[in-house]
Parts: C-alpha cells; sequence; structure tokens
C-alpha cells in the first residue's frame, strides 16, 4: 500500500514529522517497507534560461541553445519543438543522472557540433506522463534548484511516498483514511471528519441491476446509477500527481477517480459506458463455458458457479476483479453506469485463483472492504465525477441489501493486563477505542463494519495493546506459586514431542518447518486431497489441502535442495497431520528423511547409499528415546508410498503400529521430483504406550551377576517362511529366560533343494536366580526346536 505524505494530512490533521509518522506506523502493525524521497532524485536539476536557440546546421528538428545557469552560458542541443529563446527551463548538468530515461548525462557531440547537459521534460525526470516538449517553467531563478521551486510551487510532485505491508487481517489499512484513523488513535493527530452528502438523482435509471437468488450469497449488495452527459477527458493535474506518485499511470478522468477511491477509501468502483450496456445488468453465477475479454485485454473462460456481472448480451465484468473491455470507457464516453458493490471475499479469491487475475479491487475484495460504505462510496463519486466531468446523475438503482455485520463483545479492562501485562486505565482503552471507531455501550464494545478482523474480546485487547504501543511492555519474573519445587508445566506428551526432536536433530538430522497445507495431487499420493480436509479459502492453488503426512512437504524441501546441487540429506519434520476436517482427526507425528550417501564407509573405505537398515535404526532411537518397549514387531503391510519389498512397520501387535520405516516407492519420488533413492521413516508418539509412572527420569540400571548363555540353532524351512516368524516362535519357549533371539545368517541353496532355507538363529539365555546347568539349557533349546517346527514346520539342520 502506497501513499504520499500530503494525501495523508488531507485525513489527517497533524504536526507530526515524516519521521515521526513512520516510526509509529511500524510501531502500530503497519510495517514500513520504505519512503521514497522524490525530492532527493531531483536534487542536482538546476534552473537555466534559454537566451539564444539557432536551427541546427545538420538536423532540421535539433536546436542548439545557448542556455544561461548558475555555472555561465553553456551550449545544450536540444530535439523539444518548444526550445525557444526566452523560456526559463530545467538543465540536467554532465555528471547528472536522469531518471526517466536512465542515463547519466555527459558531454557529447550531436551532429558534429558538442553539447554540455540537456534541458529535461517532465517525463524524463518522471514527474508526468508529459514529453511534448521541455518544462517551461513561469518563474525560477537561474542557478536555483529545481526542487527548491517545486517545493514551492507544485509541492504534490516531491511529497514524500510511504510504502507499507498490509497483513491480510488489516483491509482497513488498505485505504488512505483507514491509516489515518489509526495514527489519529495513537495520538499523531485528529481524523479531520468526512461528510458524504447523497446527490439527488435528477432521472430514472435507464439500467436496472438484479442478483440471482443463488448468488446473494456471493454478493448480497448492488448498487449504482446512470450518469449522463460527462466529459471524460484527462483527469485533473492535483488527481494525476497522486496516482502517478503510487505508482499508476492516469488513464482518463473517469478510470482515475474509480482508482482514487481504491486507495483512498478502500472503496473499489467500477464505471460501465452505459450506451455499450444492453438492457439491465445482472449479478449471477456463470453456467461454465462464457468467455469475456477484460479491459487487460485478455480473454477469460468462466467455470461453473463463479460470479460475473451481465447485460442482456451477456457477461460484460468479471465480478468483484475486473471489468470487460466491451464496456469499458474511453474518451468518447458520454454516458456512464457507477457501479458499487459487496462482494463475498472468498468467492473473490476462489475466481481469482481460478482465473489467475490481479487486480487492485480483487486484492481489496478478497481481503474485506467496508459493506456499510457501498452505497455512500457510490454517493462520493458521483459527486466527483460530476464536478470534474459534469453532467447529471440519475436515482440510485439498487438490488440487495447491506449485509449485517453488527457485532459487540464485552469490555473487560482487566483482561489487558491478564492478557498482555500491560497496565492500562479503563478510560484509556475507551478512548482508544472510541478512535478507532467502536461504539461503547455501557462495558459492550460495538465493532465497526470495516474491521472484520475483530470477532472477540481477545481482539479488544490486542487494538488497546497495538495502539498504547507493545515497545511499553517490561519483563517480569513469573510469581511462584509455592516455596518447593514448581510442578512440571509440560505434559507427557509434549515431554515426548521434546525428547523426538532433540533425538532426531542429535542424529545428524535438519529441522524442517512445512506449510500444514500442500497441493491436491501431493496429498493424493499420501492418502488424502479427500474433501474432507480441502480448504475453503486457500492461500494458493498449490496449498489447497491439509497434508495427510509429513513425508510430502520433506520430499517436497528434498527437491528444492537437489535442484540447488545439495546431494546428501537428512531432514525432519514434527508437527500435524490431518485425515479430516474435525479436530479427533488431527495427529502428532514425526518423519525424517535420509538422501544420498551416510559418512559411514563400506570395506573398501568409499562411502555408502544410505539404505532402510539406516532408516530403521534412527526410528528406533527415536521410539527409544520417547519411550517405546524394546520388544516390538517388525511387519509388513505399509502404505502404498513405502516400496513393497524394503519397509517394515513397527508394531506392538497386528493392529497397533507405532511406526513405519523404509524406502519411498520410486512413484512417489518421480512425482514429487525426488532423484532417488530415498528412505525414511513415520512415528506416531501418541501411539506408544504411556509407562505407568511416566517421568522425565532414566529408570533404574538393572545388572545381573550371573552369567549368560548363548546357543545357536540352524533350522531348515521352507523358502517362503519369514524369519520374524520362526524368532517369534523361538522367543516364547521362555519368556522368562530367553532375553534375545536374532538371526544371523540365511543359507540357500546347495544340499537343501529347492524351496527351501536355513534360517541360523542366536538365542541368548539370561538366568535371573541361579546359574544355568547343562539340564536346563537342554531343557529350553528342546522347547525352542518344538515351537519353531509346530509354528514354520522347520526342522534343525544337520
Amino acid at each position: 500500500m502506497k501513499f504520499t505524505l500530503s494525501w495523508l494530512k488531507e485525513h489527517l490533521e497533524t504536526e507530526s514529522t515524516l519521521d515521526e509518522i513512520v516510526e509509529v506506523l511500524t510501531d502500530l502493525g503497519l510495517e514500513v517497507e520504505g519512503v521514497e524521497d522524490r525530492a532527493a532524485r531531483l536534487a542536482d536539476f538546476t534552473i537555466g534560461k534559454v537566451v539564444k536557440a539557432e536551427k541546427h546546421p545538420d538536423a532540421d528538428k535539433l536546436k542548439v541553445c545557448q542556455v544561461e545557469t548558475g555555472e555561465g552560458e553553456t551550449q545544450i542541443i536540444c530535439g523539444a519543438p518548444n526550445a525557444r529563446e526566452g523560456i526559463t527551463v530545467v538543465i540536467a548538468r554532465p555528471g547528472v543522472y536522469v531518471p526517466g530515461i536512465d542515463t547519466t548525462i555527459g558531454v557529447g557531440k550531436i551532429r558534429g557540433i558538442e553539447s554540455f547537459g540537456m534541458m529535461c521534460s517532465e517525463r524524463e525526470m518522471e514527474l508526468s506522463e508529459e514529453h511534448d516538449g521541455i518544462i517551461e517553467l513561469p518563474s525560477g531563478e537561474v542557478g536555483g534548484r529545481f526542487v527548491d521551486w517545486l517545493a514551492q510551487n507544485d509541492p504534490a510532485k516531491v511529497d514524500p511516498v510511504i510504502e507499507i505491508a498490509i497483513t491480510p487481517n488489516r483491509p482497513d489499512a488498505l485505504g488512505v483514511r483507514g491509516i489515518a484513523r489509526d495514527l489519529a488513535a495513537r495520538g499523531l493527530g485528529t481524523l479531520k471528519p468526512q461528510e458524504i452528502a447523497a446527490v439527488p438523482g435528477q432521472f430514472a435509471s435507464p439500467i436496472g441491476v438484479s442478483i440471482d437468488e443463488n448468488a446473494l450469497e456471493d454478493c448480497p449488495l448492488f448498487c449504482g446509477r446512470v450518469i449522463r452527459g460527462v466529459k471524460n477527458g484527462p483527469s485533473p493535474q492535483w488527481l494525476q500527481d497522486k496516482l502517478t506518485a503510487i505508482g499508476l499511470r492516469p488513464i482518463s478522468a473517469l478510470v482515475d477517480i474509480t482508482n482514487f477511491f481504491t486507495f483512498d477509501q478502500n472503496r473499489p468502483l467500477h464505471v460501465f459506458d452505459a450506451d455499450k450496456v444492453t438492457g439491465d445488468l445482472r449479478v449471477h453465477r456463470a453456467a461454465g463455458g462464457e468467455t469475456l475479454e477484460a479491459l487487460d485485454e485478455k480473454t477469460y473462460r468462466f467455470e461453473p458457479g463463479m460470479l460475473v456481472i451481465s447485460d442482456a448480451n451477456g457477461p460484460e465484468s468479471i465480478a468483484g476483479i475486473m471489468g470487460g473491455e466491451e464496456t469499458g470507457c474511453t474518451g468518447e464516453t458520454v454516458n456512464v453506469f457507477l457501479e458499487s458493490a459487496y462482494w463475498n471475499p472468498v468467492r473473490i479469491a476462489l475466481t481469482g485463483r481460478a482465473l489467475k487475475v490481479h487486480s487492485d479491487a480483487r486484492y481489496r475484495f478478497e481481503r474485506g472492504v467496508d459493506p456499510a460504505f457501498t452505497p455512500e462510496g457510490l454517493e462520493a463519486a458521483t459527486a466527483m465525477i460530476l464536478e470534474l466531468c459534469g453532467g447529471e446523475a440519475s436515482e440510485v438503482v439498487t438490488a440487495g441489501k447491506v449485509p449485517d455485520t453488527s457485532r459487540a463483545y464485552r469490555l473487560n479492562a482487566k483482561r489487558v493486563e491478564s492478557l498482555v501485562g500491560m497496565e492500562i486505565s479503563e478510560s484509556a482503552q475507551r478512548q482508544t477505542l472510541t478512535k478507532l471507531g467502536f461504539r461503547l455501550d455501557g462495558d459492550m464494545a460495538h465493532v465497526p463494519s470495516w474491521r472484520p478482523d475483530v470477532l472477540g474480546e481477545a481482539d479488544l485487547v490486542e487494538e488497546v495493546a497495538r495502539m498504547a504501543s507493545l515497545t511499553r511492555l517490561q519483563g517480569k519474573p513469573m510469581p511462584r506459586l509455592s516455596d518447593g519445587v514448581p510442578a512440571p508445566v509440560m505434559t507427557p506428551a509434549q515431554l515426548r514431542e521434546r525428547a523426538a526432536r532433540r533425538t532426531t536433530a542429535a542424529l545428524g538430522y535438519n529441522e524442517c518447518v512445512t506449510y500444514s497445507f500442500i497441493d491436491e495431487a501431493a496429498a493424493k499420493l499420501f492418502g488424502g486431497g479427500d474433501d474432507g480436509t480441502m480448504l475453503a479459502n486457500p492461500i494458493s492453488r498449490d496449498l489447497s489441502h491439509m497434508r495427510p503426512s509429513l513425508l510430502p512437504g520433506l520430499l517436497r524441501a528434498a527437491a528444492r535442495n537437489q535442484a540447488r546441487g545439495a546431494g546428501n540429506m537428512a531432514l525432519f519434520e514434527v508437527g500435524a497431520t490431518f485425515h479430516g476436517g474435525e479436530p479427533e482427526e488431527q495427529s502428532l507425528s514425526v518423519a525424517g528423511v535420509l538422501i544420498g550417501q551416510t559418512g559411514d564407509k563400506d570395506v573398501h573405505g568409499a562411502a555408502r547409499p544410505v539404505d532402510l537398515y539406516d532408516a530403521k535404526a534412527d526410528c528406533e532411537a527415536v521410539l527409544a528415546a520417547i519411550g517405546a518397549p524394546a520388544k516390538v514387531q517388525i511387519l509388513r503391510g505399509g502404505e502404498g508410498w513405502w516400496h513393497p519389498g524394503r519397509h517394515g512397520r513397527i508394531c506392538l501387535g497386528p493392529k497397533k503400529t507405532l511406526a513405519v520405516f523404509g524406502e519411498l516407492h520410486p512413484k512417489v519420488l518421480s512425482a514429487l521430483d525426488v532423484k532417488g533413492p530415498a528412505v525414511g521413516f513415520v512415528i506416531w508418539p501418541a501411539e506408544v504406550p504411556m509407562a505407568r509412572n511416566a517421568s522425565v527420569s532414566r529408570p533404574a540400571l538393572e545388572l545381573n551377576d550371573l552369567q549368560a548363555v548363548e546357543r545357536d540353532f540352524a533350522f531348515v524351512v521352507d523358502a517362503g517362511v519369514e524369519a520374524l516368524t520362526l524368532l517369534n516362535a523361538a522367543q516364547g519357549a521362555d519368556k522368562a529366560l530367553i532375553d534375545e533371539v536374532r538371526v544371523f545368517d540365511e543359507f540357500i541353496g546347495g544340499s537343501l533343494g529347492e524351496g527351501k532355507k536355513s534360517l541360523a538363529i542366536t538365542v541368548r539365555l539370561q538366568p535371573r536366580d541361579s546359574t544355568l546347568k547343562d539340564a536346563d539349557i537342554e531343557a529350553v533349546s528342546a522347547k525352542i526346536v518344538e515351537k519353531v517346527a509346530k509354528a514354520t514346520g522347520g526342522t534343525l539342520r544337520g
């Protein structure tokens, strides 16, 4: 949002300096992104007088001028048609930078004759679009600075331009008056009163308006009037200067007036050439397939449900976004229909994104304008058109009504201190809210129609604190609730989250924080992308759905890093994932992704690629850090985005999955532009059982003085038997005595025959009460053989 200092002072009576205003704007949350000192750009231009002008001997359109300057008389070659003896001009001496042509002037020869400078036009100095000739000043002292002359005679052209960043929750600050209101509430001046009188209609409007019943939700109010007999020439210089200063190109009086109200009052308007409108204007939803050539000279095709304004011939405007070329105003326009309407922000945002069309009107309507100012904006614009363009206005025609945005919240003066920590008297709070436009009725504060962001008591506190300045906050220690050790403030779930984050980072992963929103295609790759997780008003089409997993965000981050030359990556994130639109359909997960090579060396001393066992080891380390049981099962059956033969589920039984690790499916990596292979893991901390009497301290160390015994077994089983089945069977032979079972060898072929394999396991026996005897070991061994044979059909290998 850009505006000039003088424009601001049209709404704000103030004696504050530019520096004071800039500082306060940022403090109020309207962050100043820059201040353009236009006077500084023109500081080196001086005033001169042409004392002699003769035709160039070798060029019909050039003149050799002798110009009196502050440093004496100099020679300048000029091609302007108005270059002549006796005029006072603006000079750029050699070494002066001319912004309009992006050139630093030097001494040059033009057709064999030297020129020692340049006499400038307004466009060359970026003062306006005027370029028919050089500037002729009505006065001015030779050698004086041109910027000083402007400051006295045309200060608008050197007025400082302020640019502020507007957050989405402050649409009222998209108008200069809204900014002035904030400054006045802070105490930097007084907001000037604004009186808008209704313009009486002289005749009935020949153009009527209507809103289809199914479009009333998207356009609650549409009003306008015909103004006939206008003269649509160039707008006055003061209006052109305003628009030029903020980067807009003056077009014509009618268009410039609508642009003025867009930035002055945050009230976008549109003017139709009434003679090009056939019949009445109708607001309705598009059926789909209709087309319109808009004012940007592009043709747009409407999708079903998009909002359009049509006449008897079809669509004439993209409602709330951009008018059509066919009914646009030109220099020949004599009769216009001035439109002022209120549009649903969500509908405008959806249509604008779908059509990929940008305009100042869309920018404002999709953030929210003041609905109550809709008819007042029409009256104010009508008065300006009659003043600048002449003509006479019809009666106002209206469809719909001003939507009811009235709401009130209780003002509790004590909440400022409890929520923010600032002590502000109740009278000061009430005075602040009154200056901001709130209506106070007892302890109830009625919200003004231009503040759609105020939706509760806490927002009232925010407004009071913002106006008082959060720089007044002082750090204070929290009061101790007791003399002893304070109770823990973090829940077990929060402690787990912190442990998971710290452990993963300690393993060498870099933490990412990605959007909770992803595009529909990526969401569908990971089991999401349904209507339950679709956003009603997404930031963009690429962020349309809530994420079903953390993996797509991590993989997209990996792809961006790969595009910039990064090869080896270890990324992780801790955050929420969503499987529906209800609160209970949200869960916390921990995800990590490994790509490239590890720091470990193989037997030949070379770095090796990461594999699923790296992901498994890291996943188990994080699970151990958050208190997962040591004895778990690793099963198949992961989701379709995992490689079918290179992943595993870490489970407590077949139905309770704690985590999944493995290699990502190649089709998923290809869809997300990741150069694989890539491995990763996902952990769901809420699925890990919470230990009884859970604490942040480590469990007691268990030591056993009795010697453990290990025995090896090799079983011949069918080739299709899973090692896990065999391990579980062996473990179940004596759960009290058997401490660990692990596979150490697999053999296929040879004398075993086809369809058979040998699995060798080590069983660790840990006595608890007394040293094991041979008979005890043999008894356990027999049970192991029996259990394995029953579970797998295997036999001991001879």
